[in-house]
């Protein structure tokens, strides 16, 4: 089997670049989307529900896409023409959903064309996430593996950090950041709108700038055989067979992304009501503690682009991505502290640096442990250990929340509690790593 080569910086640059503009369409959603539906009119204790479509969608689509690009050859490449595809739809989406309350239609028709808007700007952010890091698993070697995933973790946080900028920026330059009852503020449609022209531009970058490894090239450098070609594989038999590291760092994963969806899900009302003491989703206070979770989401990123810098110097991963974890897991009980809005910076530094380690770490270890032949099919069912946490937080949020006495606050410190259970968690993984076409 050929060894694949080091990769130029700006090669593994490339690769990842397009994932810029896919973050900044996944941090406006991950900021804006309890917003959205709750200046809508929906209860808060129903907000969990809305959240389950998105990784419902994922755990759905990812697979498919992954699975179906391992068999795809076209002039484009193997996974970029999903790219493409999948940002094309988003881009269209993410002009549609913020106008949900704006189209004359009534409160549940609204709430009926947002929840099925999200479902498809979630299911075509996915679809063009995905490729990312089948991208990496193809074209880059073991050794620089690591590296590749801290650029992609990098560009992933700037473009969480612009996206999560865009409402607070447009209403400090005079957007109206306050609307009619039943629509969204003008700062948060705008930043929808220009968060799509900066996705559509990065993926046409990554598109120009990447060449896929031809068919041929590719079993090379992966070790697969005409026996294994003809090989029929199947999602089952996948799992069957997956490395006992698939499931180790897969329980990880389930408390950490079971903690972030409550942070997405309840962080906008908890502020607004410990910070501006308003649960009042009409009231300017609630709108301005909106904005501010755009910011404090855009320190949490600050936070982990210094954190993943940091990552790469601890001898032991493990230790690494426990201790992130633990941080992160501080970060979330410490709101419960702080009504102060400048004080939360602190807290949203601390749970960035379990969001730099959860981006960059579970896919590093895994794609050394699995081989070349099913790479894309094995990271879309990876990505279940993604969807399945967010969609159970999400089906039991609301009854959490009302045994927590309705405050929001709580949930994040539930958040904080799962994290370090996760850290915990971390040394279950035995690192594995495959350099030949193992089964």
């Amino acid at each position: 089997m050929k060894v694949k080569p080091d990769l130029s910086f700006w090669k593994l640059w490339n690769i990842s670049f397009g994932f810029f503009g896919v973050q900044i369409a996944y941090a406006l959603q991950s900021a804006n989307i309890s917003r959205i539906f709750a200046t809508l009119g929906a209860d808060p204790h129903n907000l969990s529900y809305f959240w389950i479509l998105p990784p419902l969608a994922g755990i759905i689509v990812q697979p498919i896409i992954g699975s179906a690009s391992d068999k795809t050859w076209t002039r484009f490449g193997r996974r970029i023409p999903y790219l493409f595809i999948g940002s094309l739809v988003a881009v269209l989406v993410m002009c549609l959903l913020p106008n949900a309350g704006s189209f004359g239609m009534a409160v549940s028709t609204a709430m009926i064309f947002g929840l099925i808007s999200l479902m498809f700007l979630d299911t075509s952010i996915n679809m063009a996430m995905q490729p990312f890091k089948m991208l990496v698993g193809d074209m880059v070697n073991e050794k620089q593996k690591g590296l590749a995933y801290s650029i992609q973790s990098f560009l992933c946080n700037a473009g969480s950090l612009m996206g999560y900028l865009f409402p607070f920026l447009f209403t400090w330059i005079g957007i109206n950041n306050v609307a009619a009852k039943g629509t969204v503020p003008d700062s948060v449609i705008y930043s929808f709108y220009i968060g799509s022209a900066i996705l559509m531009l990065c993926v046409i970058y990554t598109s120009v700038k990447v060449k896929e490894m031809p068919p041929k090239e590719f079993e090379e450098f992966h070790g697969i055989t005409a026996d294994e070609k003809q090989e029929k594989t199947d999602f089952i038999s996948l799992l069957k067979h997956a490395p006992k590291v698939f499931w180790t760092v897969g329980l990880v994963q389930f408390f950490s992304w079971a903690a972030f969806m409550y942070m997405w899900t309840y962080t906008n009302g908890a502020i607004a009501d410990t910070v501006w003491n308003t649960t009042n989703v009409q009231n300017a206070g609630y709108q301005e503690a909106g904005n501010w979770v755009g910011i404090l989401f855009a320190v949490q990123a600050i936070g982990s682009v210094v954190w993943a810098v940091i990552l790469p110097l601890f001898k032991s991963r493990k230790l690494a991505y426990s201790l992130s974890l633990l941080l992160g897991g501080c970060g979330f009980v410490s709101t419960l502290f702080f009504t102060d809005q400048y004080l939360l910076f602190i807290s949203y530094l601390l749970i960035g640096c379990a969001w730099a380690a959860m981006l960059a770490m579970p896919f590093t270890i895994l794609t050394n442990s699995i081989s070349g032949k099913n790479m894309g099919a094995y990271l879309g069912l990876f990505n279940g250990t993604i969807c399945v946490p967010q969609i159970v937080a999400a089906v039991v949020g609301g009854g959490i929340l009302h045994l927590v006495g309705g405050k929001q606050i709580n949930m994040l410190v539930l958040a904080g509690a799962l994290l370090m259970i996760g850290a915990c968690c971390v040394y279950f993984v035995k690192e594995t790593v495959v350099h030949t076409n193992d089964k």
